[in-house]
């Protein structure tokens, strides 16, 4: 192997990914879906360190992961408030009036948003426990740039739906090799 100076790289896995936190964002894409009454959004980093980071990862992995849904049901409008009233304050001159009669989602696009992301365990296909980022909530930019938010702790994949050793979860259907069951 040739000699190769690692002195100044950062190793891999020790925070070279998006973490939990609040980030100035920009909305990249909205589409109606009015079978289910929400708006499904795209979002992307728009300032700081991780700017362009979706972009990067759609370019390097085929995957966009900064999306969000903003349900329009009944029982939903108090956080679609919410959401309007940031999208409001982030970008002055800007008024999204989803109770308006002709109101424009596609307006949406482009315009800046706080969000304060979240870091939720999920059961992955192949059995394991994996870790994705979710929107907590919405709120104005400049509360994200003085630091006035609160990230909540990890969301824990509840205990009854964890794992456990000797489970058989990662094992293929019709697997020729028989392992036997530990019952310790």
């Amino acid at each position: 192997m040739k000699s190769v100076n690692l002195e100044n790289v950062q190793e891999a896995g020790s925070g070279m990914g998006l973490k939990a936190g609040g980030y100035v964002c920009k909305i990249t894409s909205v589409e109606d879906v009015p079978e289910k009454e929400y708006l499904y959004i795209e979002y992307d980093i728009a300032e700081g360190d991780f700017k362009d980071y979706y972009k990067k990862l759609q370019a390097s992995k085929n995957f966009w992961g900064g999306t969000m849904y903003k349900s329009y049901k009944e029982k939903a409008l108090p956080m679609l408030k919410r959401f309007c009233s940031a999208v409001t304050k982030s970008n002055p001159g800007y008024i999204f009036d989803a109770g308006a009669q002709n109101s424009d989602e596609k307006t949406l696009k482009g315009k800046m948003i706080g969000l304060v992301l979240f870091e939720e365990e999920y059961l992955k296909n192949n059995g394991d426990i994996g870790t994705r980022l979710k929107v907590d909530y919405e709120t104005e930019v400049e509360k994200i740039r003085k630091g006035e938010f609160k990230v909540k702790p990890k969301k824990l994949l509840p205990e009854d739906q964890r794992p456990k050793e000797g489970d058989f979860m990662n094992i293929p259907e019709g697997s020729a090799e028989e392992i036997p069951f530990n019952v310790n």
